[in-house]
């Protein structure tokens, strides 16, 4: 028995030694705005293209495990600069100003800035756009270069939006990248592009200037790549897959029903897109529902120390706290908040992507929902707190129980207002990787070309969700005032 238990130890023991002694893989996080075929896009919910597979083979040969983050492509540099990123592939130039913000990779190819027009447009060449609309993707190269060298351009979150607008009469061109260009344009038959490119450039990655080791590390893999052509073919694959499936999505019927059939279909049938707006949907009403309480926490809150002051003259401190919290949140836009929030104050913590937009939006609505009270409080009768004080209440048993509850009666049309504008604000989510409702439509989008459905898909769920809570809360009205 004293040997077979010896024995047993032993083998615990051996386990114990060998799980301790495994080392785990270190994690290599890759930022990218996937809505740049064939350089990333999203495919059967992974994210791939050129960048995607040539960094996942370096990662493959140092030992990596690979995570990809997708956000906006004007945050991607910021994410690398405040490590919440390793290296940003995102179809990215180089240019002089980056090169002082980040260390760039060697070139792994050169691209052009090209124009896209109308196929019954007039324009042959960049001297014909100096009086023109010109759309570019916001924080691109083509958008310094138009900006720099022809005019002032409109600017747009991706590719597919300017193509759109295009498409809608609403732009006279459209500077691009070469190869997305022409994937839109092999798309879109009523579209084409012109031979003349504005201007070339190289493309590379982009590493934080304080990663030396891992900027060694993929030069060495992106030479060895090259040199072995292994680089090449991952290009050509992907210029190649790209231009396959646009033509295979080119729409072949004339008639209305037809054409909507098809892009229905394409949208959120064909490889179940659909789930990406279920899957946004549920993050967004996430979301939506923890600021929404924690906001009304918070609000509460700000509110009875501001109306406390106000009405006794108590509480200084917190009152003058309060108002600098206010006139802060309220004087700044909710997507400077949530970006600061993000790269700024968790900038050297690894947190949920959730839990930041969670308390970025619950401090914004906190604001708001903090003044709708106060003046609530503020529209009841001072002769209500002077009555329950006569009748033995405290302060503060006098505010929980009597005012309060008047001034929410008062004010909750106004709260049902400030939870609707927060739903809708969460759409500002995917500055910072969230994959939220809107989120979701961008990728539909960049997966298909096509604007028009995957716009009205989301336009309508957030209607719906907005109908309901406006019947939600014109019920909550109406059983208040039957109490009355």
């Amino acid at each position: 028995m004293l040997k077979k238990l010896c024995t047993l130890l032993l083998l615990l023991s051996m386990a114990l030694l060998t799980g301790c002694g495994k080392e785990e893989r270190p994690k290599l996080i890759m930022v990218t705005n996937a809505e740049f075929p064939p350089y990333e896009y999203i495919h059967h919910s992974e994210i791939d293209g050129i960048d995607p597979a040539i960094i996942r083979r370096i990662a493959e040969k140092l030992g990596y495990d690979l995570e990809i983050h997708n956000m906006n492509f004007d945050s991607v540099i910021a994410a690398v600069q405040t490590g919440k990123g390793d290296i940003a592939a995102s179809g990215i130039t180089v240019t002089e100003d980056r090169k002082k913000k980040v260390n760039f990779t060697l070139p792994y190819v050169i691209s052009e800035q090209v124009i896209i027009v109308s196929k019954t447009s007039a324009i042959t060449g960049k001297d014909d756009l100096k009086k023109l609309r010109i759309g570019v993707q916001h924080g691109t190269t083509g958008d310094t270069y138009v900006a720099a060298n022809i005019r002032e351009p409109e600017r747009y979150a991706n590719g597919a939006l300017a193509v759109a607008a295009l498409k809608a009469g609403k732009l006279d061109a459209v500077v691009i990248d070469r190869e997305p260009g022409e994937v839109y344009v092999t798309r879109h038959s009523d579209l084409k592009l012109m031979n003349e490119p504005l201007t070339s450039e190289e493309y590379a990655f982009a590493i934080n200037k304080r990663n030396q080791l891992l900027l060694k590390q993929v030069n060495e893999q992106l030479k060895a790549m090259k040199e072995s052509g292994e680089l090449s073919r991952i290009i050509q694959h992907y210029r190649a897959t790209a231009n396959a499936e646009a033509i295979k999505n080119q729409a072949v019927h004339n008639g209305f029903f037809s054409k909507f059939k098809e892009s229905f279909q394409l949208n959120f049938i064909k490889n179940k897109r659909y789930m990406y707006l279920l899957e946004g949907f549920g993050i967004t009403l996430y979301i939506s529902f923890f600021a929404v309480i924690f906001g009304v926490i918070i609000g509460f809150m700000v509110a009875v120390i501001r109306a406390t002051n106000i009405m006794t003259g108590k509480l200084k401190i917190l009152d003058r706290l309060c108002r600098v919290y206010l006139t802060v949140i309220r004087g700044t836009p909710v997507v400077v908040q949530l970006l600061i929030i993000y790269f700024v104050i968790f900038g050297s913590v690894d947190i949920d992507k959730v839990l930041v937009a969670v308390i970025a939006f619950s401090i914004n609505s906190g604001a708001y929902v903090a003044e709708i009270i106060r003046g609530g409080i503020m529209s009841i009768d001072r002769g209500q707190m002077e009555a329950g004080r006569s009748l033995g209440l405290s302060y503060n048993q006098t505010m929980w129980e009597v005012i309060l509850p008047q001034a929410l009666k008062n004010v909750l049309p106004a709260l049902g207002n400030e939870f609707i504008v927060l739903l809708k604000e969460t759409s500002i989510a995917g500055y910072i990787a969230l994959q939220d409702l809107t989120k979701a439509g961008d990728i539909i989008r960049s997966q298909t070309y096509d604007a028009f459905m995957p716009l009205m898909a989301v336009a309508l769920i957030y209607l719906a969700v907005v109908m309901l809570l406006s019947w939600m809360l014109n019920r909550l009205e109406r059983r208040l005032k039957k109490n009355e």
